[in-house]
């Protein structure tokens, strides 16, 4: 091309590339992140989720263990033990005697051997063997053989019967407690444990069911009394 013509030429391509880059939309920024959307697109997404039961710490079963004491007719005996703290049961029944499964009926005929008995399950995280002791020495004449009150015979003897060496020892000691409140010796017998015979279901909790029975009226409301159990329920 003569030199004349070259510049010309020049100069028109250079107004097309200019009116290219014209045509183009301007670059836009990136937009800087404000610091409260780092943090919450920093941080983990945790699901909340409720629980489909309470979360409570479970409640420790208390700790059974057993006495079983004979101090005369068992409806007055199972009354005054039925009100003491810690005591989690009490059950009227039979111990001590040749026959199995015996009925109330052939105890009381006094030709069985047996006892009339309470076995008592308690905590002794709330109350002590010996504290039970010591209300059974209380709540009963241990000096009179074969008797309480007007009921004779070798079922209403008085007697522990026990469930541990540590139980034997714990009821001679707490007969040497009492023995300076009675002016005759206590005779209350002391063997380990035999089979115990719950009593018939309408023996248990006799005098609960029962208040204006004419046994129960004249002989409990006052041990209850005596003993300062008269207004304990539980």
């Amino acid at each position: 091309m003569p030199p004349h013509r070259r510049l010309p030429a020049l100069i028109l391509a250079a107004m097309g590339l200019w009116a290219a880059a014209c045509s183009q939309p301007a670059a836009q920024p990136n937009p800087t992140p404000s610091p409260a959307a780092t943090s919450a697109a920093a941080a983990p997404t945790t699901p909340t989720t409720m629980p489909d039961t309470p979360n409570h710490s479970p409640t420790p079963a208390a700790r059974r263990d057993l006495a079983t004491f004979g101090g005369g007719c068992f409806w007055c005996v199972e009354a005054v033990f039925e009100r003491v703290d810690g005591v989690l049961d009490v059950v009227s029944g039979y111990a001590g005697g040749a026959d199995d499964a015996p009925t109330y009926e052939q105890v009381c005929s006094g030709r069985t051997g047996h006892a009339e008995v309470v076995q008592i399950a308690f905590d002794p995280a709330q109350v002590r063997y010996e504290d039970l002791l010591d209300l059974f020495f209380r709540a009963h004449d241990p000096t009179t053989l074969n008797q309480q009150g007007p009921d004779h015979g070798t079922q209403y003897r008085s007697v522990v019967f026990t469930h541990s060496d540590a139980q034997r020892s714990a009821a001679l000691a707490a007969i040497e407690r009492a023995q300076p409140r009675f002016a005759a010796t206590i005779v209350t017998e002391v063997s380990a444990a035999p089979r115990f015979w719950p009593a018939e279901d309408y023996h248990q909790d006799f005098f609960r069911k029962n208040p204006n029975q004419a046994y129960c009226r004249a002989m409990i409301p006052p041990k209850l009394k005596k003993l300062g159990l008269d207004g304990a329920t539980k």
